[in-house]
């Protein structure tokens, strides 16, 4: 089920990600950011909603939301700000945050964890999750 393809452009996609811009953190084109310890109350605190993807790279069913949480990010830039961050780099922050299974997508506004949803939910139920806190 390896698409040799597929893993080169997600292993672009990573390091173009993990590129650092003047205040610590990458922003890509669809609005999406890498989270770490170093930027990641930062992010959460702003005003608009924060939607993180707590993820990791062995993660089959984190794999398989990758590019719905990418679309997402994109087709929602601008009015929700998107994020991921990898739960085996940043374990301090996943276990603040009770998180246990992944794929776990978490919904913040002005610092506050408004709701989350766990799991492979899919485009429709993802983007249902998140419609409704803008």
């Amino acid at each position: 089920m390896s698409d040799p393809e597929l893993e080169e452009l997600m292993r672009r996609k990573m390091h173009m990600m993990t590129g650092s811009g003047s205040s610590g953190l990458k922003e890509q084109s669809n609005g999406s950011v890498v989270l770490t310890s170093a930027n990641f109350n930062q992010i959460i605190g702003g005003e608009k909603p924060v939607v993180v993807d707590f993820w990791a790279e062995w993660c089959g069913p984190c794999r398989y939301m990758h590019p719905i949480f990418e679309y997402l990010a994109s087709k929602y830039a601008g009015k929700v700000v998107f994020g991921r961050l990898n739960v085996d780099e940043n374990q301090e922050i996943a276990a603040r945050y009770e998180v246990f299974s992944i794929p776990t997508f978490v919904i913040f506004k002005s610092g506050a964890q408004l709701d989350r949803v766990i799991g492979a939910v899919g485009e429709k139920g993802l983007e249902s999750f998140v419609s409704g806190y803008m």
